[in-house]
């Protein structure tokens, strides 16, 4: 790797290891916790790649990437940001950033993302754009929040597709937040001024129809509310309306919880819809897919709760490690409506364990079925599910590299997580029951960043 490289963040140990692996790397590094002194360098043609943190004690790093664009066409921007929401990518993306990362960020993974930026910078010359509307001031009302790599991936995904005119076909298990995603899109999008429409049944099989549908849009977009639940005719008058579109329409979206490839094979989805209206897929994962995220959402959704006037709340850690390990069937809409009736019927300011527990009895924490699996199926059939429609969203273009480590990752990280659980976090138990050496369980507790919590098991 060659070139010059303006590091800017508040955090000295961030900027101290950034400092240290660029030059290992063999690039020249200037750092600071100043963007004032980051603009002098960018103004003073210094610097072939900026890495910059977004809360800074002078000012906000993605607000200074529109300066640094103007000052410096082509000068890449990797903004790196504790923001874990989806706004941070998507504004990120929005003022032309080349790339976003979460922290805590994965330093292999920052290094590799800087040599993609050298390069390019090297090979192209990007010219400025025009500035684009104000983005709404909703956005942190969005219960989108997650710093989980699953969760990081979807932001990226969607702000890639907001400006693009493909259809979008978001899936994932009901209380998801399939539509805040599809609005997400709408509101951050060049579309934004214009109406945003839902669609479901009962607009279908009315009398005017598709027609009324889209005269209400004007251009917009029209998200088609879980269509894999539409009768044959609905999906019909969708299909013609699909057909009789002019350029310049509005911008599709459809959502499901239910797998349409499936009911496509079983005969009970239309095949050219299917194909219509997968133009760009998202899947949305479920909250016990993205543990780590739910203590975020809690909390994100204590504070919502607070503004809308309610008393001030906290969890003890107690109360939070039952909400990290229930399964939450509902996903994040269970999850919020429970944490406001904790906050209206907990006994004082900070929620116990007991009072979970209690608000928890009441519901289900049986995981759902996905995709209508019964309990014969094995997992070797789930995985090969998922697997090739996992490919199949690349559209024809290969995942990047690492996928092989990635997918281990992916099933090692519950399969030890839940062999702790059932042992009460006794790790020689867990190493037998799993077959591996104590030690090798300790590194990948470690390298898999996994919380261990001892008890009394009943097993």
């Amino acid at each position: 790797m060659d070139g010059t490289v303006l590091v800017a963040d508040d955090d000295r140990t961030i900027r101290t290891v950034l400092t240290q692996a660029l030059t290992r790397a063999g690039c020249k590094v200037h750092a600071t916790s100043s963007l004032m002194t980051l603009m002098r360098w960018v103004e003073e043609g210094k610097g072939d790649l900026v890495i910059s943190d977004v809360v800074m004690p002078d000012g906000n790093g993605l607000e200074t990437l529109p300066k640094i664009t103007a000052e410096r066409p082509g000068l890449p921007v990797i903004i790196i940001s504790a923001q874990n929401t989806i706004m941070t990518a998507i504004q990120a993306t929005e003022k032309e950033a080349f790339d976003y990362l979460p922290k805590p960020f994965d330093l292999p993974d920052l290094m590799k993302r800087a040599a993609r930026a050298l390069e390019q910078k090297r090979r192209l010359q990007t010219a400025p754009k025009p500035a684009a509307d104000p983005l709404p001031a909703s956005g942190e009302d969005l219960p989108l929040v997650g710093r989980t790599p699953v969760m990081q991936s979807l932001y990226r995904l969607v702000a890639r597709v907001m400006n693009t005119d493909l259809t979008v076909l978001i899936t994932g298990e009901s209380g998801t937040g399939k539509s805040l995603i599809a609005k997400a899109i709408h509101d951050f999008s060049d579309r934004r001024t214009l109406p945003f429409v839902v669609a479901s049944a009962p607009d279908l099989d009315g009398m005017d129809g598709p027609g009324a549908i889209l005269a209400r849009a004007k251009g917009g977009s029209i998200l088609f509310d879980e269509v894999g639940d539409l009768s044959e005719e609905a999906q019909a008058k969708i299909v013609r309306m699909l057909d009789a579109m002019s350029d310049g329409g509005p911008r599709i979206m459809a959502t499901s919880q239910k797998d349409l490839m499936e009911k496509m094979e079983a005969g009970a989805f239309r095949q050219d819809l299917f194909y219509r209206l997968g133009g760009v897929g998202i899947a949305v994962p479920a909250l016990r897919e993205r543990v780590d995220d739910i203590p975020l959402l809690a909390n994100h959704f204590l504070a919502r709760a607070e503004r809308d006037g309610t008393t001030t709340r906290r969890f003890s850690d107690a109360a939070m490690d039952l909400i990290r390990a229930y399964s939450w069937p509902g996903n994040a809409r269970q999850l919020e409506n429970s944490i406001r009736r904790l906050t209206v019927t907990a006994a004082s300011e900070e929620i116990t364990l007991a009072e979970v527990e209690a608000v928890l009895g009441s519901q289900p924490a049986i995981e759902p079925l996905i995709s209508g699996a019964g309990e014969g199926d094995k997992l070797s059939s789930s995985v090969a599910k998922h697997l090739r429609r996992y490919f199949d969203l690349h559209g024809g273009v290969l995942p990047a590299p690492g996928l092989y480590t990635r997918i281990l990752r992916e099933v090692e990280l519950p399969l030890i997580e839940i062999a702790l659980d059932a042992t009460g976090g006794n790790q020689a138990k867990c190493a037998d029951l799993l077959g591996i050496n104590r030690n090798t369980l300790r590194k990948k507790i470690t390298d898999l960043d996994i919380r261990v919590t001892r008890r009394r098991k009943l097993m």
